[in-house]
């Protein structure tokens, strides 16, 4: 990318979308196209189509998506499934209609096997059963994937896919509805200070191993592999190094300075026992995440009590 290209930024309120519009524009890259939803409707295929005519974007960096925890996942499945299909296939098809020079497609570490091998690699992509609790979200990326590859083969497109772990920070969904494990943790541990409640329950045991990786490290990540990766291998972004769900739990309410008592329910799901990615395909291309974990959770508690209260 050159710093007078256009670039659009599919989803750029949200979590990821926001922080790569912030890494680019940080890089000098001021040519952005940025729509809300209001203004775009990825579901809506000739809104989509009529975009793409409009705009001719250069390079397109695909952070939209439907996405929620175990619970929205688990009530929610024909809304993920539909959205992130719909998402994936409008866009990913007009960039190719419409000479898009490379595009960078955002999946998302669940896609992989709920039981497969430790830390996971690339290759272990369809090898055995998904999780069932988010199910419906993974084959929508999953079908985003092959459909990049599958346009690379047949029509020479240089689209690339990203597998990013757990991500949190600034712009993160805080709503205990549908919200991932760490924005929850920070919303119920503030919540349960202000309140003086003597415990805050949790779900599940805390057993459970999950990886965490700043959304600015992602965005830093995205940035660097569109100007340096040019491969349809799926290739996995994050930290390589996980922790236990308790841990993590420990970890914000130190960070809060919340006092009371945990208690995990454990009749509710720990979903996937595991999940460690594999980054040393990333690592061998030159990039590392520089965002420690106690330092990232202060910095987004920072931004939650600054924009939420």
């Amino acid at each position: 990318m050159n710093k007078d290209s256009k670039i659009y930024v599919a989803g750029h309120r949200g979590l990821v979308g926001s922080a790569i519009v912030r890494a680019l524009q940080g890089r000098g890259f001021n040519n952005l196209v940025l729509k809300t939803h209001q203004e775009l409707d990825f579901l809506d295929q000739s809104a989509v189509k009529k975009f793409f005519e409009q705009e001719k974007p250069e390079y397109v960096f695909l952070a939209a998506a439907k996405v929620g925890g175990i619970m929205a996942n688990k009530t929610f499945p024909a809304d993920f499934i539909y959205n992130n299909l719909s998402i994936g296939t409008n866009v990913i098809h007009n960039a190719y209609v419409h000479g898009v020079k490379k595009l960078l497609f955002l999946g998302s570490s669940c896609i992989y096997p709920k039981l497969c091998p430790q830390p996971i690699k690339e290759e272990y992509l369809l090898t055995s059963e998904l999780e069932p609790t988010n199910k419906a979200y993974a084959l929508a990326k999953i079908a985003g994937i092959v459909m990049c590859q599958s346009y690379n083969e047949q029509y020479g497109t240089n689209f690339i896919s990203l597998m990013p772990t757990n991500l949190y920070g600034p712009n993160d969904n805080f709503d205990l509805e549908n919200s991932h494990v760490l924005p929850a943790l920070i919303r119920k541990f503030h919540e349960a200070k202000i309140a003086e409640k003597p415990s805050i329950t949790l779900w599940g045991t805390g057993s459970a191993r999950r990886e965490f990786l700043h959304v600015n490290d992602l965005a830093d990540a995205s940035v660097f592999l569109m100007n340096n990766y040019n491969d349809s291998s799926i290739i996995n972004i994050g930290t390589g190094e996980d922790i236990t769900i308790k841990e993590l739990a420990e970890k914000v309410r130190a960070v809060v300075g919340y006092e009371g008592e945990i208690v995990w329910d454990t009749t509710k799901p720990d979903g996937t026992p595991r999940k460690l990615l594999d980054v040393s395909k990333l690592h061998a291309l030159g990039w590392k995440h520089t965002m420690a974990l106690d330092h990232g959770i202060a910095a987004t508690y920072t931004w939650y009590k600054e924009n939420h209260e």
